[in-house]
This record gives structure tokens, C-alpha cells and sequence, in this order.
């Protein structure tokens, strides 16, 4: 068997469990490891929900029908003879008008960063992000593949109203408000692709193992 990274788990009520693998830096083979566990999960008796986040994973089950006990040894023992893959999803085109009203954190970032706003741009569009989860809303995509030069940590006071479209960084994390709510993360464009739409079917436009580019339209200043 191959060593692995030995996973946290705490309860979060009596109906769920938090494995936690997560280190100083996201790792996709964690990551991968992690979409796996949640796959067979599903398949355990008691087991209703199986929610990947950034190198963890909440599992959510019925305590009346299977002992929490008895998820954390599943979980282990699964944790430690999974095969992890990647998931083949798809590619995703993301144009985006960087700076201007819509991005006002821009300029902030570069300077943050020690770059031009057009380094900026150069940088975070021609990277591929992988979509590693979906949630904390309806939609809301956590983006690893950022370069880590354009890091920079949330936002002390979150602004209460960023806007549906937003292109946001966060952290070492990238991603796109999915509808207007608040956040501590930086603003640095906006995009009109809807990633999040209840009359549709599917109604998240990206899931997990989607790679998605963000094109440039336009930089305002």
C-alpha cells in the first residue's frame, strides 16, 4: 500500500464528518484522492451525501442508520486503498473585463503583488484552474492553478454586496460570484457567463474536475 496523507476527522453534528487532509498548499493529488473517497462513499448503507471541499470532505449520514463510529472506519479504510484519478470534465470559457468599476481590487493586487495590472491579467488568464469544489452557495466555484504571485489574503472587513459575474481572488484561490452576496474576496474583473441557474438542468454550470480559462475582453482602468 502507498503511504498517504493522514486525514483529520471531526464530527460536525451528530449526521456528519469532516475529513480534513489539508496542507500549507492545495494539492491536487489530495484533491484527486479526495473525489474518489466521496464516489465510494456514496456507496455506504447510511451514507446520504458526500460533499467534496478544497482537500477535504464532508460526509453526511443517517446516525440511526449506520454508527458514526462505523463512517470513520469506512472513511479510513477507503481513504487508504482508494485508487485516486482525476475526473475528466470540461473545458470552460470564461471572458472577462478586468479592472474598471467591476474590478476594483485590481490595481490593489498588483501592487500587493509587485506587478503591472497587465502582468496581472497576463498571469491569471493564461493559467488553467481546475474547478476542485462547488458550494458555500449555490454554484460558487473554489478555482485551484493560481499563480501563487497573485495570492493575497481575504479581505479583513468583507463587503456585503459583491456582484453576481465578480472574477475574485481569495487567499490562493480564484473563483467567480455565482449571484450577489457578501465576500472577503478581492475583485479584479467580472464576466457574464451565469454559473448558477435553478430553472436549468444541470442548474451549476461547472463541477468538480471542469478546467476552466479566463479570457480576456477588455482591461479598464
Amino acid at each position: 500500500m502507498t503511504d498517504v496523507v493522514s486525514p483529520r476527522l471531526s464530527s460536525q453534528g451528530a449526521g456528519a464528518i469532516l475529513l480534513d487532509a489539508a496542507g500549507p498548499v492545495f494539492s491536487d493529488d489530495i484533491q484527486w484522492r479526495i473525489w474518489a473517497v466521496a464516489a465510494w462513499m456514496l456507496k455506504v448503507d447510511g451514507v446520504a451525501e458526500t460533499v467534496p471541499g478544497m482537500n477535504n470532505l464532508m460526509i453526511v449520514f443517517d446516525p440511526l442508520a449506520i454508527p458514526p463510529g462505523e463512517v470513520e472506519q469506512q472513511l479510513l479504510h477507503i481513504w487508504q486503498t482508494v485508487v485516486p484519478h482525476a475526473v475528466s470534465g470540461r473545458d470552460v470559457d470564461i471572458p472577462v473585463v478586468y479592472g474598471g468599476p467591476d474590478g476594483e481590487d485590481l490595481a490593489a493586487l498588483a501592487d500587493n503583488a509587485g506587478l503591472t495590472v497587465e502582468e496581472v491579467v497576463r498571469r491569471h488568464s493564461e493559467a488553467v484552474y481546475s474547478v476542485a469544489a462547488v458550494g458555500a452557495m449555490p454554484g460558487f466555484v473554489y478555482l485551484s492553478g493560481l499563480d501563487p504571485q497573485l495570492a493575497m489574503p481575504r479581505r479583513a472587513v468583507p463587503r456585503m454586496k459583491v456582484k453576481v459575474g465578480s472574477v475574485i481572488i481569495g487567499g490562493a484561490q480564484a473563483g467567480i460570484m455565482p449571484c450577489t452576496a457578501p465576500s472577503g474576496w478581492h475583485i479584479i474583473g467580472k464576466t457574464k457567463v451565469p454559473l448558477f441557474d435553478p430553472l436549468r438542468d444541470p442548474p451549476c454550470a461547472c463541477k468538480p474536475g471542469d478546467r476552466i480559462r479566463f479570457r480576456v475582453i477588455e482591461v479598464q482602468a
